[in-house]
Parts: structure tokens; sequence; C-alpha cells
């Protein structure tokens, strides 16, 4: 069926490390007692999210400002992650149907002598600076300075599987960043097959001798190793539009185009271009400034306002659907800005929304065992059910509701 001159299409929003309460098994990765939404609340006094309330967000997890609802207009409910791990490659890989039953190697004493010595040779540099795991806003700071003086590249890790490459925007260049981040890229491989590998550009110093990460990043993710659901997409003759990092995550694999943008504003703005378009595709979306800008600073205020201004625009978002879009809103895993102990991401549940233009009231999803879940429905919405496997479609009930 034919709407607003174009037919309907599946709409995934990402709300990065936005999650929902604490897995089962979140104690073996240290992150007993996370859960994003119900502590940022709790830490700030209550949220103001009246229209993702609206959906059924209160229903998902205790928010404290979000109250639970009877009749919500949406469907709500939560996903558990399968796969083993608590990164943005594996959620994201998830819920395009691709579960890892392993997670990628991580290096809590930083990365083996071998592998920044191979890093130096093929790089040509005699040297790095740091090599151990960091905040990265804060090593920029520690070993700024030395970096300036030096010209080495800053190389460091977290708790999730990445080789993050920090170097001054003049003092190194863009683009010597981003062509030793793609010698990074090509040596890590079998034992040392990181997730990602993240080029991180940084300006400065200020007048108070402070150093400051930008927004011209670039991820560099293993390829996934066998197809996910963009690949089927595609395989149909669907395109599939990105929105953010979604490019960079899947090494491009599956995806037609992935705007870059500066903030989750321009994000959203993206979003909304994307939505608008007349040809068919699916609309893939993430929006990274939850994690990387106050999860990983524990910084519980600024993540409330981010929450606070994404609600805000759904109206836009939802004014811009045609009758008939599907509209799925998640997260890949947490970062719980209140944890004293951890900066790092969470092993969570994420929330789970989902609304079909045209259909005014929600059913409980319940609790879904993969994010798998979310694939399969956009493969069901696009009338390609079952060819993944490797979740369960909740459209019907969506349609039903």
């Amino acid at each position: 069926m034919a709407t607003n001159g174009r037919k309907p299409r599946a709409i995934v929003l990402v709300l990065d490390s936005v999650g929902a309460g604490e897995l089962p098994d979140a104690a073996d990765y240290g992150d007993e007692g996370s859960n994003t939404l119900g502590n940022t609340a709790r830490a700030v006094g209550g949220l103001s999210m009246p229209y993702l309330g609206a959906m059924g967000l209160g229903n998902i997890t205790a928010i404290e400002g979000v109250p639970q609802l009877e009749t919500p207009v949406a469907s709500w409910g939560k996903c558990a992650e399968r796969s083993a791990g608590k990164d943005t490659t594996t959620g994201h890989w998830e819920m395009m149907g691709l579960v890892l039953e392993r997670p990628f190697p991580t290096y809590p004493e930083g990365f083996p002598r071998e592998v920044i010595d191979e890093f130096c040779r093929l790089t040509g540099y005699e040297g790095v600076l740091g090599n151990t795991v960091a905040s990265g806003t804060v090593i920029i700071n520690e070993l700024g300075d030395e970096h300036m003086a030096t010209g080495l590249p800053i190389v460091y890790t977290s708790a999730d599987s990445v080789f993050q490459i920090a170097a001054h925007e003049e003092r190194f260049g863009l683009d010597e960043l981003y062509r030793v981040s793609e010698v990074a890229r090509g040596m890590l491989v079998g034992e040392h097959h990181v997730g990602r590998v993240i080029a991180r550009p940084f300006i400065g110093p200020d007048e108070t001798g402070a150093y400051t990460r930008t927004h011209r990043r670039r991820d560099y993710a293993v390829k996934p190793f066998e197809p996910t659901v963009l690949d089927l997409l595609q395989d149909a003759s669907v395109p599939v539009f990105g929105v953010g990092k979604i490019g960079d995550i899947f090494a491009w694999q599956g995806i037609t185009s992935s705007p870059h943008v500066t903030d989750n504003m321009d994000g959203f703005d993206h979003l909304l271009e994307e939505v608008r378009r007349p040809e068919q595709g699916f609309v893939f979306c993430n929006l990274v400034d939850f994690d990387m800008l106050w999860g990983h600073r524990n910084d519980a205020r600024a993540y409330a306002d981010g929450l606070e201004a994404v609600d805000a625009r759904m109206p836009e978002l939802l004014d811009t659907m045609a009758e008939g879009d599907v509209l799925i809103i998640t997260a890949d895993h947490g970062c719980d800005p209140t944890t004293e102990w951890s900066t790092d991401h969470s092993r969570e549940y994420t929330p789970l929304i989902a609304k079909i233009k045209g259909v005014d009231a929600g059913v409980d999803l319940g609790t879904r065992k993969t994010f798998a879940d979310i694939g399969e429905t956009v493969l069901h919405f696009y009338g390609l059910q079952d060819r993944c496997g490797r979740g369960t479609s909740f459209l019907e009930e969506v349609r039903g509701a």
C-alpha cells in the first residue's frame, strides 16, 4: 500500500547505550546494579519524557518522572542480549541477526608488546604513547602535551574490544590518523581480532591548556563474518539508509548510505530526512552522544538532558512518518552514568518500543530472548520473514494491538 507517495517503511532508532536494567549475568561483567534509564532518572530527581512515556517507556523499567501507563499508544518490552559481550558492534550485529557465541578480545592490561611493535613497524612510528585502559577525554589531557612534542600517536583501549588511536587534528593530521587506523584494522586479525578500531581526533590546547575531542572520529569495525539482515534486505532490493555510525559498525557491508553526523540533534535531523525519502528503503539510525559524551564520562545530568531533548523531538518523527510505517526504538547496550566504579558499558536489557503509524494502542511485548527479534521484525515487515531465523518477529503483535 502506497501512502504519502511512497510505500510504508521500517525505521529502527538506536539510542546508543540507553539500557533498561541489569541482565541476569550482569555480575559476571562487573555490572551488578546497573540501570541506565532508572539510575539516571533517580540521580537527577526525575525525567520529563512525555512522548516516549506515552509510548510505554515507563512500563519497561521504573523511571522516576515517567509513569507506568495502562494504555500506552505504542507497544513496549525489553530485549535480552544473547551474544557474549556488551559493546556497540556486538549489540548492533545481534539486532541484525548475527549472534556472537564468543566475545571480541579485550585488553585490560593494554595491548601485548607484539601488537604495538607490529603497529609501529607498519605505520613507521618509533613508538606510541599510552597503551593502557583509559577514558578518551582523560588520556588526551594527560598525554596531549607529550603528543604535541613527539608526534607519536596515543593508543588506548577500554573494557570493550577497541583499539583507539587519538591524535591532534593539526599536529598529526586527520588524513594520517585515518591512515594509521586503517593499518591497525588490517593487522588486527586472528587472535587479536578486536571489534573496532576508532580514530579519535582532538584539538587544543585551549587557554586553560585542555584538549578536546572533535566529531570527526571514524570507526573501523571488523566485517560481519556472515550475512546479516542488512544483506538480506539488499538482496531483496530494499536499500538500507543508515544515519550516524551505522555504516562504520557494519564495515559498510549491506549499507546503501550512512551520512556522518555531528551530534544527536544533527543525527535526528538526518533521521527525518531519511524518513522523508520518496523511495522504498529501511532506515537505521544511531544517536551516539548518550554513550560517547555522557555515559563514558559518568555525566548523569547531561545524559538526562539528552534523553529529554530526544523525547521533545519525537512528535516531529511521528508526524514525518507515513501511514503504515513501523518505528522501533531500542539500544545496543547500557552505559550507566551513575556507577562510581565504572565509566564503561554495562550489561543490560535494552528498551523496546514499537509503533505502527495508524495503530493507536500498544501491547506488552514482554522480554525478548534476543536483540535479533528486531531484525526479524524488519524482515517480516518487508515480506522476508524467516529469511534470517535468529529471532522471532513481533510485527503481528504490534499490528494487532
